[in-house]
């Protein structure tokens, strides 16, 4: 079982001020590539991991909006990690 769910919604600045949602589409294919159990949501997306993989998958986010013109990128992430382990499912099965 994974120790820590990471979610992430990503604010990247545009090169001309369009919209911005080619770049978090982007983002959510580095997410998919990564193999990580995930949802995405309307505001965030939640990843499921081990701590260090899940911050690689952040830079790897970053990196991928820099290359695709982004100015600068703000990212707001809450993580909650516990040793024992913890799940999506876990924490929302009771409202399913």
């Amino acid at each position: 079982m994974a120790t820590t769910l990471l979610s992430i919604q990503v604010i990247p600045k545009t090169p001309n001020n369009e919209n911005s949602y080619d770049y978090v589409d982007a983002a959510i294919e580095v997410i998919q590539a990564s193999g990580l159990k995930y949802e995405v949501h309307p505001l965030e997306t939640t990843l499921e991991g081990e701590l260090p993989q899940l911050l690689e998958v952040v830079q790897k986010m970053h990196e991928a909006l820099v290359e695709k013109g982004s100015p600068s990128i703000i990212s707001q992430i809450k993580i909650a990690h516990n040793p024992s382990g913890i799940s999506m499912d876990g924490l929302t099965e009771k409202y399913r």
